[in-house]
């Protein structure tokens, strides 16, 4: 994942995480502009509904730049609240943090997945959404330093440690990586017929 792309790529991430834009562009392999924008969204479980509705107003907001907008939304879904908190998890992680998650769960189905959802609006206004879904289950108890948001709660299929417990790993396959991933090829596919 560390090459660059044939010709150089110009596009802008809007985000306000810088590492989420680090993570994004070692993924790409292409330097990424970001943009903090304040940008509308849509209520909706749908993260790839929110991620596009989000990327053609991040567009329209730079002033329809002749270079790609890419956008992102993730959250946890978890199996025992039916989709819940999904698109909305920064909402509810922001209210009653990753231990009022994990009392709201109160035992039970502990089954969950990790959702990224990356939109690129075109130069031609035209959007596309490559998703990626990690399965996994919630901890017992928030664990670990590393990461943020519910990272200390997730801990992926086939593992023991949570995302936070695993620091600078959890990059190599998480949903976001996965997402990227996707951007990527498509982006290559891209350079390849433009070549």
């Amino acid at each position: 994942m560390g090459c660059r792309l044939a010709r150089t790529v110009r596009a802008v991430f809007v985000t306000t995480n810088e590492s989420k834009r680090r993570e994004a562009q070692r993924i790409l392999g292409v330097e990424l502009e970001s943009a903090a924008l304040d940008v509308p969204e849509v209520q909706s479980l749908d993260f790839a509904e929110v991620a596009a509705h989000k990327a053609r107003a991040a567009r329209e907001a730079l002033g329809s730049p002749s270079y790609p907008v890419l956008v992102e939304d993730s959250g946890i879904v978890l199996g025992a609240w039916n989709g819940l908190p999904g698109a909305l998890t920064k909402w509810f992680v922001a209210g009653v943090g990753n231990e009022g998650i994990l009392r709201m769960l109160c035992g039970g189905d502990r089954g969950a997945r990790a959702v990224c959802a990356v939109a690129v609006a075109g130069a031609a206004g035209d959007v596309r959404v490559f998703e990626g879904v990690v399965e996994g289950e919630v901890a017992a108890e928030p664990r670990g330093e590393e990461g943020f948001g519910w990272d200390p709660i997730f801990v992926p299929l086939g593992g023991r440690l949570t995302y936070a417990e695993m620091g600078e790993r959890k990059h190599e396959d998480s949903h976001r990586a996965r997402a990227f991933g996707q951007v990527r090829k498509w982006l290559e596919k891209l350079d390849g017929e433009e070549a």
